[in-house]
Parts: structure tokens; C-alpha cells; sequence
């Protein structure tokens, strides 16, 4: 148990060394602090020596000699809060005689340390002291903010209503002292712009110098530095091309999380927890917090949390995080909303359901072809053994015919570019690295014309895919590729507004995934932007592979994944069970043969750890099995659908083409002015007439 002069001497010394303030020079730091109080009501003089003084522990001064904050000490046996009413004391008694701003409030124990702004917001709890600096922009913010709710909005960044009201919302919490705040936005609405538009406003209004704003990946990153360049261009941001270490003369800040968290963690390098005034968490849910909450707890700012997540799939922690209700972020914009707006501000989409055979009804001697069976006889392949679900295609089989079919279904019915031979911009998901490679080599196989350039994989921990020049620089800015090729790094966040068809090489047990996927493909070209390879877009193509829609028809939120029990726990699960079912029926026998623990001792079980135990390590481990490799014709089973005619029938689109020449083939037989023309006998005006009636 440490007195209050060795708290003093032991930590709270070394917390303010730590953010850069010298406890021994008196221009930086006064200890035991004078400060000069009015006398008791009636009494004319001083009664004690000590009678009209007040004593702060510390008071850190500004550089031109302000006293700007107010430290209360506490040991630490003793609750930090004990300080607060008496650090608030000084602060107000320094502002009465120094006529100056009125210092921060600082009360602590040494283990736990609380800010507060006075007249401004309620304490909370922080970590670590604030530099010299950090002090005199938080006075200089305070002293010259102007009032947020008359600030004008910049509409050329942000200038949709919905984008207005979002930021709207924002700003009228900060006047109303609030620090946290939820945006509930579709993809592709405009989450970044809107962001954008918001730092614009509070730099303008004097609200905030320095913002961070945090992503989950580093193309999000490139992303966001990009939109900040395009928008804000005057204002510096961090990292420029090559930057690793972080600067500290930014105005913006784009960081990935992992990247954030090694900086607040770099003892080489400090960056103080009061550095930034806002930040942004993009795509913010609890699973995020849960990974990089300590850089959240460790900037104690005003936050704004960013999700595309549809709000009644939000979990009430994400909600908390934010200090929301349950179900009433700040403010939401649905995807319905988004695409029934006149005009639309989001592009609608059509889904074709693709099924082959051996998805639907697995690989067995029952599915496979009679000529792919004599193949496998002749190679020595016993077909009775083969015997696979379709669920454990790209699992435990690989069949290089259900990838091919996949492809030129997806060619022949995907939306192409004007030309209407190549695909528009498309984005295939898939299960696996390896199933991507093979995805991409079944595209170069069947058209090897492109010269392995219109489908090319893009995965995180390829090089090759970032910065100026890359794949999905190439992909976005390019004619070529026409087709990434992804496992899960384009699954979220990726604005490429020429997108016209996704393609679900794999299933999805994520509801919230499921919709951010889709999201890729809901962004409307910008009229003043257009590209050669997507001049227009109506609508685009969603190809459903693996039955994805209905999965979420059937199950809306999706997979439930819950922890799986050792087989050891559940074994004693099920004895457990037999025991209360034998006593409930009366079988006394039984239920005592069950019960083996009544003649275990602590000796039997220390013998079992000391003799078994290190035994353990040398168990045989299960080698994973390679999936079996096929390359078997497949063929398509089902089909749906697209809207046509006036009673919008729904059939495929290679259907719809069989019944358009069944019916022209139905015409050449039967219609007499087709039949003259077929045999090269004249045709009369009336003729031409009466087949011009028909056709309309």
C-alpha cells in the first residue's frame, strides 16, 4: 500500500514524464500549487498560516505560463473519485484569480486516471496525461469552436438529403454534448463521402484538428486516402506513398486497425491518447471492438461508428458501444430506401439461380455420366467408391467439370459490355485461395484469346493486387480484367461503381456478409465519370451458385455458429442424462453403474495427470486428407429467372431464347406469307400488310 507522496513519486511522475512534461523545471509543472482564496464570510484576516490557500498537487502550464490543467492526487488505496469535487475546486478558484481559461480537471490515484472537461462534458475515465501541446489545441478548440448547428455543409462532397441528414444528426449531438454516435447506411450510399463531409464541417467550425479514421483492410485504406485527396485536397493526410512510421504535422489520419493498434503500442515512438479529436470506425460492429478495443479505449474522443448492416441484424453490444438505444442508431438509411428514391440512388439487381447436377444431387455412380464412368474404369477408379454430397464440392472433391459449367453458364448469361461480347466489370466469390486459382485457370483454359488477362485473382496477401499499377487498380481503372476473382478481400468495401454482375461461386452462412457482398455491386455510374467498358447500367446480375437466396429465405439470419464441445465433455454429457432418466424411472441399478466418480480419489486423478498427461503430446494427429481431383462433365439442373413480357413469366435467359425460335420455327411453318417467301413465290402488298398485323 503506497502513501499519496510515493503514488505521487511512482506513477503519477512517471505518467507525465511519459507524455513529455518536466516534473523538476516550474515552467512546465508546479507541484503543491498556490492558489489564493477568499477568506470565510466575516472574518477580516488570516487566522492560520495556511487560511486563504488552496494547494493543487500539480498544475501543468501552458508555454506562456497559463495554468491549463489541474492534477489531484489520491494513494491509491483510495478511490480516484474521492479527488474530483476538490480538483474542480482549483480549477474554478485558478480561473477567478488568474483571469484566464479554465483548466482541465484531472483527478487520479495513480492506478486509474479521470478527465474532465469542465462545462463541457462529464468526467471519464483516460489513459494517460495529455502533452503541452495537446493541452494548448484542446484550449485553442474550446476558446474559438463556433456553433455547429448554422455550419454549412458542403454539398459538392455530400450533397444527397439523406447524406445532409445523416450529418446533420452528428452535429447536433456534439452540441448537445454527446461523444458517440452510429450511422446506419446501405452500401453504396455514400458512408465515405458523408464522412468526408462531416471532417469538413467540424475543421471548418473549428470542432476538430486532426481526425483518424479506421478501416479494416488495406485497400479500404487506399480507398479513403484516395476520396480524402479528391474532397479535401488542401488538407495534409497520413501516409503518404511509402510512409511507415506515423507523422505528427497531419490534419487527416487512414490507418487499418492492426496498424493503429502497433502504434499506440510502439514504446519507441509515443503517441499520446489525446492526439486526435474525432475519429471514424468504419464498418464498426462488436466483432471489430472485441479485436482492436484498445484502440478505442485508449483514444477516449468523440467516435462515430460507420456500418452498411441492415438495423434490426445490429447486436445490442454494437448498439451499447455507441451509446445508442437498441434498434435507434443516429441516424439509418436502408437499402429499400436507397433504391426506391425518384431517381434512384442505388442500382437495383436480378439474381439468376444456377444449379448444376452434381450440386444438387452429389457424385456418385448414379450422377456420372455412362462416358465419364467408362473413363474412370479405364483409369482404375472403382466407381462404387465414389461417393460424394454436393455440399463437399471444393471440400473434400474437386470436380474441374462443375467449375467449368459454372464459367460458360456465367458467360452466357452475364451482363455484358456494349459490344455485348465481353462481361461487364465482375467480381466472383469464392471459397478458397486454391478455388480461386482454379477459377482463374478454367477462365484461360476456355478463352485463351485474352491471353490470360480477363480473369485475374485477387487476394489480400498478394502484393501484386495494391498501390498505383496493381490488380484492383488495374481492374477499377482498366479495360482489363474484366473478372476478379476474390476470397472474401472484395467481399466488403471495395466502391467499383462499374460493377454490373457478382457471381457466388460459393455459399454465404453470414446474413450481414451476405448483403455487404451484394453491396459491391448496388453503386450507380456517375454520368460525368463514364467508362468505355460500362457506359450504362440499369441494373445488375447477381448469379447465385449455391443456392444462397433461398438459404436466407429459409433461415434469415443465417448460420448460427456455436462453439462445438469436446467429444469428452459431451460423452459425459450423455452419462449425465442416463443417470437422471434412470433415477426418474426408479432403476437405482443403473443409475449407480453410471456414477464412476464415486470411487475416484484425488491420488487416481493427481496419477493420471503425472503418468498421462505428458503422454499427450505424442498422440497421433489426424493428417488432413487431400480432396479427391475429378474432371467429370456436368451439366445444369436448374435455372431461375428473369422477368419478360406483359405477364412477366419468369424463365432463364437461355430458355427465354429456345422459346423466341421455337416460335419463329412454329411461324416458318404455319404463316402463308412465310411459307410464300420460303418457296420464292411472290409476295402482294396485301400480304405485307396482313404480316406487318401480326407482328405488332
Amino acid at each position: 500500500m503506497k502513501t499519496e507522496q510515493q503514488t505521487r513519486v511512482q506513477l503519477i511522475d512517471k505518467q507525465l514524464e511519459k507524455a513529455g512534461w518536466n516534473i523538476d523545471d516550474p515552467t512546465q509543472v508546479v507541484q503543491e500549487y498556490d492558489i489564493l482564496v477568499d477568506l470565510p464570510e466575516g472574518v477580516a484576516e488570516t487566522q492560520t498560516p495556511y487560511q486563504g490557500h488552496q494547494f493543487s498537487d500539480y498544475v501543468l502550464l501552458g508555454k506562456n505560463g497559463t495554468p491549463l490543467a489541474v492534477v489531484e492526487a489520491k494513494k491509491t488505496s483510495k478511490d480516484a473519485g474521492i479527488g474530483r469535487k476538490q480538483a474542480k475546486q482549483y480549477c474554478y478558484n485558478i480561473r477567478k484569480r488568474t483571469r484566464g481559461p479554465l483548466p482541465f480537471c484531472f483527478y487520479t490515484n495513480g492506478l486509474e486516471i479521470y478527465f474532465w472537461d469542465l462545462e463541457n462534458y462529464p468526467p471519464r475515465k483516460v489513459i494517460g496525461y495529455p502533452t503541452l501541446d495537446d493541452l494548448e489545441r484542446l484550449n485553442y478548440i474550446r476558446q474559438n469552436r463556433k456553433p455547429l448547428t448554422r455550419e454549412l455543409i458542403n454539398m459538392q462532397i455530400a450533397g444527397r438529403d439523406y447524406q445532409i441528414g445523416a450529418i446533420r444528426s452528428v452535429l447536433e449531438g456534439i452540441e448537445k454534448k454527446k461523444r458517440s454516435f452510429l450511422l446506419v447506411m446501405a452500401t453504396g450510399t455514400g458512408k465515405t463521402r458523408t464522412s468526408i463531409a462531416l471532417v469538413d464541417a467540424l475543421m471548418r467550425a473549428g470542432h476538430a484538428e486532426r481526425i483518424l479514421f479506421l478501416v479494416d483492410r488495406i485497400a479500404l485504406r487506399e480507398q479513403a486516402l484516395d476520396a480524402f485527396k479528391e474532397h479535401l485536397p488542401n488538407e495534409p493526410r497520413w501516409p503518404n506513398v511509402g510512409e511507415k512510421l506515423i507523422r505528427m504535422d497531419r490534419r487527416i489520419y487512414v490507418s487499418t486497425y492492426p496498424s493503429m493498434l502497433n502504434i499506440i503500442r510502439n514504446e519507441n515512438q509515443y503517441l499520446s491518447p489525446y492526439f486526435f479529436d474525432f475519429i471514424f470506425i468504419d464498418e464498426s460492429h462488436r466483432s471489430i471492438y472485441n479485436t482492436y478495443g484498445e484502440i478505442l479505449d485508449y483514444f477516449k474522443t468523440i467516435n462515430l461508428g460507420m456500418t452498411a448492416t441492415p438495423t434490426d441484424l445490429i447486436d445490442h453490444n454494437t448498439f451499447s458501444l455507441f451509446e445508442c438505444e437498441d434498434g435507434l442508431p443516429t441516424f439509418a438509411y436502408t437499402f429499400e430506401e436507397a433504391v426506391n428514391n425518384t431517381p434512384p440512388y442505388l442500382s437495383n439487381f436480378q439474381v439468376m439461380k444456377i444449379q448444376t447436377r452434381f450440386q444438387a444431387d452429389g457424385i456418385s455412380k448414379r450422377t456420372i455420366a455412362l462416358e465419364d464412368q467408362k473413363k474412370l474404369m479405364l483409369d482404375g477408379v472403382d466407381i462404387e467408391e465414389i461417393n460424394f454430397e454436393g455440399t463437399q464440392l471444393e471440400k473434400k472433391v474437386i470436380n474441374r467439370g462443375t467449375n467449368t459449367l459454372i464459367v460458360k453458364e456465367f458467360m452466357e448469361e452475364c451482363i455484358k459490355d456494349q459490344n455485348g461480347v465481353l462481361p461487364g466489370k465482375t467480381i466472383f466469390f469464392c471459397s478458397s485461395k486454391v478455388h480461386a486459382r482454379r477459377m482463374e485457370e478454367v477462365f484461360d483454359t476456355l478463352f485463351p484469346q485474352y491471353n490470360g488477362e480477363l480473369a485475374k485473382v485477387m487476394v489480400s496477401d498478394d502484393p501484386r493486387v495494391y498501390g498505383k499499377g496493381g490488380l484492383l487498380d488495374q481492374f477499377t481503372n482498366q479495360d482489363m480484367p474484366r473478372v476478379a476473382i476474390s476470397v472474401d478481400m472484395l467481399d466488403t468495401g471495395i466502391d467499383i461503381r462499374e460493377i454490373v454482375n457478382l457471381c457466388f461461386a460459393k455459399p454465404v452462412y453470414s446474413y450481414t456478409k451476405f448483403w455487404q457482398m451484394i453491396g459491391r455491386g448496388t453503386r450507380l455510374l456517375e454520368p460525368a465519370k463514364a467508362k468505355p467498358w460500362c457506359l450504362e447500367k440499369q441494373i445488375f446480375l447477381i448469379m447465385d451458385c449455391w443456392d444462397n437466396f433461398e438459404y436466407f429465405k429459409l433461415t434469415p439470419e443465417g448460420k448460427k455458429i456455436d462453439p462445438g464441445l469436446p467429444l469428452p465433455v459431451r460423452l459425459f454429457g450423455l452419462r449425465l442424462d442416463k443417470i437422471e432418466t434412470a433415477m426418474h424411472l426408479a432403476e437405482e441399478d443403473i443409475a449407480q453403474k453410471e456414477i464412476f466418480w464415486k470411487d475416484v480419489s484425488d491420488n487416481a486423478l493427481d496419477l493420471l495427470v503425472e503418468k498421462l498427461g505428458p503422454l499427450m503430446k505424442f498422440r497421433e494427429k489426424g493428417n488432413p486428407v487431400s480432396p479427391i481431383e475429378l474432371d467429370l462433365k456436368d451439366k445444369v439442373k436448374q435455372k431461375e429467372y428473369v422477368e419478360f413480357g406483359p405477364e412477366h413469366e419468369a424463365v432463364s435467359i437461355t430458355r427465354y431464347k429456345e422459346m423466341v425460335e421455337a416460335k419463329i420455327l412454329a411461324l416458318m411453318e404455319n404463316n402463308p406469307v412465310l411459307l410464300k417467301i420460303k418457296e420464292n413465290k411472290p409476295v402482294s402488298q396485301t400480304d405485307m400488310t396482313l404480316k406487318l398485323c401480326m407482328v405488332h
